[in-house]
């Protein structure tokens, strides 16, 4: 007769300590970034707002007089009011283009690859300088934009310098580099059953029917998670804005978006107290916006059958 024994159990105990170990070592370059490159930086950038601090000078405690004056400077509510037009604007745009193709591309036909890669090669490099530099030079005075603008009797006004029009060229910009998001709509579709589609056609439903009744709730968590990521990203747009006005903001303050004038705070007036302090209503603000958005997805995003 023979029995299998049970392992001892200060055995096990070690083996569990060793996995643990091991599990350890391979998040210990997370941790160590985590921690030195964002929980820290973090940490200090709060201590800095309630401070007085110019990098040349030792900190000094002002309690909250930077975030008391905020509230009486009128550049923050322009560097507001000029990011949020351009996540009210650019944000839906470029999900409703991004959908769009995506809907197209989904269907069966020759050269899909050729045609998914084409769409999404612009947001691999959008975010680059050499993006924004070719962006500023098409826009600007006798660029193309206003070249094509003359032949056909339109004013030929570069839009760069136009505080009507900065708001137009960088919604096309964001417009422009809709592959990211265009990408994962595409999964999505791709993922819906297609007997839902065919009992529909049993019932004779029409395309529009179709799409508003089944692709539209069935997509409704990509569409959740790709809108949350735009608003989130269109919130930190800094880099074409930097580039395009020459980090100015202008002309006007039209391009005074709320990241860049956080930059000239902080690096152009060596405000680091006061640029602490806006970083950390920038991030209680989004982080306020994201948790309302959440909440409200459960009206709207369905899960299988479940909101």
């Amino acid at each position: 007769m023979s029995s299998t024994a049970a392992p001892p159990r200060a055995g096990v105990a070690k083996a569990r300590r060793r996995d643990a170990r091991i599990g350890y070592a391979f998040l210990s370059p997370w941790l160590i970034g985590f921690f030195f490159l964002t929980a820290g930086p973090m940490v200090a950038s709060l201590v800095l707002s309630f401070t007085d601090y110019n990098i040349f000078r030792a900190p000094k405690f002002i309690g909250i007089d930077n975030f008391t004056a905020l509230f009486s400077d009128p550049r923050f509510f322009q560097a507001w009011r000029v990011t949020l037009m351009y996540v009210v604007i650019a944000a839906p745009l470029k999900l409703f283009a991004a959908l769009l193709v995506a809907q197209l591309l989904a269907l069966p036909y020759k050269g899909q690859g050729v045609f998914r890669s084409v769409f999404y090669a612009p947001s691999l490099i959008a975010a680059s300088v050499s993006i924004a530099l070719v962006w500023r030079a098409m826009f600007v005075d006798d660029g193309i934009v206003s070249r094509v603008s003359g032949l056909l009797g339109l004013p030929t006004e570069g839009w760069v310098g136009n505080p009507d029009m900065t708001m137009p060229m960088f919604v096309l910009l964001a417009i422009w580099a809709f592959g990211g998001p265009m990408v994962i709509f595409l999964a999505g579709i791709k993922q819906i059953p297609q007997e839902l589609y065919e009992a529909a056609d049993v019932d004779g439903a029409s395309g529009f029917s179709k799409w508003w009744n089944i692709t539209l709730p069935m997509l409704s968590p990509t569409i959740f998670f790709n809108s949350l990521l735009e608003i989130i990203h269109s919130f930190m747009v800094f880099g074409s804005a930097f580039i395009i006005s020459n980090g100015t903001g202008g002309p006007a303050g039209s391009t005074l978006f709320y990241t860049l004038y956080l930059y000239q705070r902080a690096f152009t007036d060596l405000k680091m107290g006061y640029a602490s302090a806006m970083a950390w209503v920038f991030f209680v603000v989004i982080g306020v916006l994201t948790v309302i958005y959440f909440r409200a997805s459960k009206a709207w995003v369905f899960y299988g059958d479940q909101k």
